[in-house]
Formats: structure tokens, C-alpha cells, sequence
């Protein structure tokens, strides 16, 4: 797993790169990122599956802002980021990663 990012000067926001290897996926044949920024809809943002198995996908984040996201591979397992800058405790006591930009 991992999280990059890409801060533009001009820019109010950060170019956040997640990426979840073909491993930690577990060959789950679909994932989708899910999280605050899409009003934690578990369909809203499908990852791109790469020819070497691993998922990715790319967000304009606003800058200055906490994220709380997990993966959720095939429509039913819920899994975080080992890379999350933190972790925060969710409604169901489990936690949910956290990205900071």
C-alpha cells in the first residue's frame, strides 16, 4: 500500500496517488476507494486494476484537510492503508485510515 502526494503551489489543493498492491488486494477482482471525500459511497470511486494486479487511483484532495478512507475489495471486505498517515476510530469501533494533505 501506498500514498503519494503532489502538492502545486498555485493550487488549493494536493494530487493524492493511493495504490493497493495485487497482495494486499488479496485477488479481489474489484476495489473502490471510500471515504469522506466521496461521502463514503462504496461505489463512487472505482480503483484501476494494473496489468501487474495492483489497484490505483488518483484524487485532487483541498489542502489543510484530514481524509478518513478504507479500501473495499469485492463489494464486502473492508481493509486500510497500512501507509495512513493515522488511523481514527469509526461509529463501529474499527478504525478507518487517515490521509493528511
Amino acid at each position: 500500500m501506498s500514498l503519494k502526494k503532489q502538492y502545486f503551489e498555485k493550487k488549493p489543493s494536493c494530487k493524492v496517488t493511493f495504490r493497493l498492491s495485487k497482495s494486499e488486494a488479496n485477488r479481489a477482482k474489484r476495489v473502490n476507494l471510500v471515504g469522506d471525500f466521496n461521502n463514503w459511497n462504496q461505489e463512487g470511486t472505482p480503483m484501476k486494476m494494473l496489468k501487474n494486479g495492483d489497484f490505483t487511483v488518483i484524487l485532487d484532495l483541498e489542502k489543510g484537510k484530514e481524509y478518513q478512507f478504507r479500501y473495499l475489495l469485492n463489494g464486502s471486505e473492508w481493509i486500510n492503508d497500512t501507509a495512513a498517515d493515522r488511523y481514527a476510530v469509526n461509529e463501529y469501533q474499527t478504525e478507518n485510515s487517515v490521509v493528511i494533505v
